[in-house]
Parts: structure tokens; C-alpha cells; sequence
């Protein structure tokens, strides 16, 4: 069998070793979702890592549910770092027992930068599917990708031309998400009780900054269109017990209008939806896939929207907006003070977005109100996300990463067959 490596004789048999590591739930259903496709190709590979119920379902044996620690800036992450230091010292010890011969990352950057230089210490190659969007911002990162990892299995057309542009290693394999576009009924238009899905996202601070100000959009939606039904998407029953709480105190906000919380149906959902509200995420992919129209919001801080001004290089927040124009990447456009009023989202958009300091509920219910009531505007929406779909949303992403990796693991294995070979000789000369 032939290696990038070399040959290893008939006969001689190295197990293949990969390990995973996986930090939020989506990134999770990836890793699963190429588990299932290496061992497709090689039923005797060896799987093992950080990664959440997805992973386990597929066999792979976890050091941790690194899942359940998802957070995001940097005073919580401050206030879990002896838990993730705990994580990595778990890993470096699995490297240290049985060294893998490919250390492969899904998103989650923060902790797996980490992970990657103890991986690059070992010897270990260290690949990054959903690699960090640092094409989106902070792209001074590059030298950190380029010291730390060996090779980028990127989502999108112009991830991967950015990254090969700055001599990075990159194969376009495609977003996992369209994995199983299948899967995905398409939305549905107005009906006589029509559902409008809240998307509040995957985190809990998400969820606390957010779900607020789409249940103030609820309230105007129901006033405009009282026969319409509202569900919020919970991805687990802790972050439904926080929005039932939300809608609780909300009551007084909500008046007549009645918001039902679903847990594990999101897929479903999205599916029978005639339009969503969704907090910034991949799951702008999912209602892509099933050409579902939304409103993108993402509240932040004062603070938080002058620094990330000073960041970011990508136009937009979402997504389906970024594949949707033919210049998604720009210079910074920094600012030293954040808007006083909800700013008008751009009209390039196919959804509308508002990463807002103020509270942006009645421009949202606006969008939403009028999807409900004109169907032709709807449908001018899901014109657009039929054009980009066509040209992004291809299956395959976890075969085609498959095999980079498995690519990838066997030159490391001959590697250390020539290795083993060479200290063999090296004792037999001695004696």
C-alpha cells in the first residue's frame, strides 16, 4: 500500500490512531458525521478525543464532553481556564499513551490553539476542519494557523482562497452542514397559521442577550398577524428552562401572544417554518438549506461593538450573506464610538442582520411582518437563497474530508514504520 511516507511491507501492521476534538454542538454533529465517513473507508481506524454525545454515538471513546464547556469572550472563558487546562493536560496525556497520527480540530479555536501546539510538540500533524474565521477578523492569527497546523480542511470558496493565498495548506471540502441536505423539508409559505421559529442560539449567554429582544418582536408580529404561531428552538432542556424563564418574565411584554418552547426539534422546525428570527451562527446554513427566510440579530455591548469593529474584516455577521456577495472580505472600517440608534441593515443582505447595541425588535418584527403579510416579498427572499444554494450547498463535506485525513494519518504511520525501521537497525548494528 502505497504512503506519501514511503511503503510499509506486507505484514506489518500499524493501527491507525486519530484523535478529535470538538467544543460546540455543532461542531460535534461534524466530527461524528466524519467519524462515519473515515470508517467507511477504513473500518479498523482508531478514533478517540474531546467532543460531546454526537461523537460517543459514533463509538468514540471521550476524555470529556468538551461541549458542555461552549462559552464564548473572554471574561468567561477567564473564569473556566482551570477546567480547560485540566482538558488539554487529559489530551496531552492520550498523546503521550497512544500518539495518533493525525490531530484533527472542529472549530472551537480558543481552546484548540492550545491543543495544537501540544499536538505540534508530539510530532503529531494537526489538521482543522471549520477552521477559525480569522478571514473574518483578527487575521493576524495567520501566523498562529501557519506555526500550529499542518493543514486546513476549509468550508467555503472564499475561505479556501484566502487561506492558500497567504500559504496555507488547504483542501476545499465544503460545509458540513450541507452534509444532509436531505434531511431538510423546505419552509413553508404563509398558511392560515403561519410559524414563525426563534433561534436564540447554542449558548447560554447567547440566549440571555437575545431571546429578550425577539420576544418584544413577537409581541409587535402578533399584533399585526394574530393567527401566527411562535416556537422557540431549544437545543437541550437547560436552555429551554432558560427560555421559558425569559417568556415568563416577559408576559407582561407578550400580552395575548403565546411562545411555545420545543427541545431536539430544531431540524423539524426549521422545516414547517414560514420565517425565523435567529441569533448569528451556522445556523443561518440550516435555514439556507431549507430556503427558510430569517432576521439575524446579535445584541453586544457598547464596548463590544467598538472592538470588534476594529477586528473584523468580514461585511457581514452571517453566513448565507457572506456567500451570497462576490466581495464578503474588506479592510477594517474600526469605530470609536458604537451607534446610538439601531442601525438599517444592509440591503445587500439576504438576511437582514443587526449586530446591535439598542434594542432592534421593531425593525425585526418589521421584516417578519411583512414576509407574513406580502407573500411576493417572501418569495423574492427565498429567490435568492434558491441562487446560492445552488452554487454552495453541496453534500459530501465529511467524505471528502475523510479522505484528506485518512491521507494524512497514513503518511504519519509510514513515517513511524520508517522510524521503528530505522531504530531497529540502529540496535542490531550496536549489538
Amino acid at each position: 500500500m502505497e504512503y506519501s511516507g514511503g511503503k510499509i511491507p506486507c505484514g506489518v501492521f500499524f493501527l491507525m490512531r486519530v484523535f478529535l476534538s470538538a467544543g460546540e454542538p455543532s461542531g460535534d454533529h461534524h466530527a461524528a458525521l466524519l467519524m462515519r465517513a473515515m470508517k467507511q473507508r477504513q473500518p479498523d481506524v482508531e478514533c478517540v478525543g474531546l467532543g460531546g454525545p454526537c461523537m460517543a454515538a459514533q463509538g468514540c471513546p471521550l476524555l470529556a464532553d468538551l461541549t458542555q464547556l461552549a462559552v464564548m469572550w473572554f471574561v468567561r472563558v477567564v473564569l473556566n481556564i482551570h477546567r480547560f487546562v485540566e482538558l488539554v493536560r487529559r489530551a496531552e496525556r492520550s498523546f503521550l499513551d497512544n500518539k495518533p497520527d493525525v490531530c484533527v480540530l472542529v472549530d472551537f479555536p480558543g481552546f484548540h490553539w492550545w491543543l495544537a501546539w501540544r499536538a505540534k510538540r508530539h510530532g503529531i500533524p494537526v489538521v482543522f476542519y471549520c477552521p477559525p474565521q480569522i478571514w473574518a477578523w483578527a487575521s493576524w492569527r495567520i501566523g498562529k494557523l501557519q506555526r500550529l497546523v499542518d493543514h486546513v480542511l476549509s468550508a467555503l470558496p472564499f475561505e479556501h482562497d484566502w487561506f492558500v493565498s497567504r500559504g496555507v495548506s488547504s483542501t476545499l471540502v465544503g460545509h458540513p452542514f450541507f452534509d444532509e441536505l436531505h434531511a431538510y423539508r423546505q419552509g413553508q409559505a404563509p398558511t392560515l397559521e403561519p410559524l414563525v421559529l426563534l433561534l436564540p442560539g447554542s449558548r447560554s449567554q447567547e440566549i440571555e442577550a437575545n431571546l429578550a429582544s425577539m420576544l418584544q418582536s413577537v409581541a409587535e408580529v402578533h399584533a399585526h398577524v394574530p393567527q401566527a404561531r411562535f416556537i422557540v428552538a431549544a437545543l437541550h432542556e437547560r436552555h429551554a428552562i432558560a427560555a421559558r424563564a425569559k417568556i415568563h418574565s416577559a408576559a407582561g411584554v407578550l400580552g395575548s401572544a403565546s411562545v411555545q418552547v420545543a427541545v431536539g426539534r430544531t431540524r423539524s422546525l426549521i422545516g414547517e417554518a414560514c420565517c425565523a428570527i435567529a441569533v448569528s451562527g451556522s445556523v443561518s446554513l440550516e435555514l439556507l438549506a431549507a430556503r427558510v427566510p430569517a432576521v439575524i440579530i446579535y445584541r453586544i455591548s457598547r464596548w463590544g461593538f467598538i472592538v470588534q469593529s476594529w477586528f473584523r474584516h468580514a461585511r457581514f455577521i452571517t453566513l448565507v450573506n457572506l456567500l451570497a456577495i462576490c466581495d464578503p472580505i474588506g479592510p477594517v472600517r474600526g469605530v470609536w464610538r458604537a451607534p446610538r440608534h439601531v442601525v438599517p441593515a444592509d440591503p445587500a443582505a439576504i438576511y437582514p442582520e443587526y449586530l446591535s447595541v439598542q434594542d432592534p425588535a421593531a425593525a425585526v418584527a418589521e421584516h417578519v411582518i411583512q414576509w407574513l403579510q406580502q407573500p411576493a416579498q417572501r418569495h423574492r427572499v427565498v429567490a435568492r437563497l434558491e441562487a446560492v444554494a445552488a452554487a454552495v450547498a453541496q453534500g459530501g463535506s465529511a467524505n471528502r474530508a475523510a479522505e484528506a485525513v485518512l491521507k494524512i494519518a497514513a503518511g504519519a504511520e509510514a513515517r513511524q514504520y520508517h522510524q521503528h525501521k530505522e531504530l531497529l537497525v540502529r540496535a542490531t548494528n550496536a549489538a
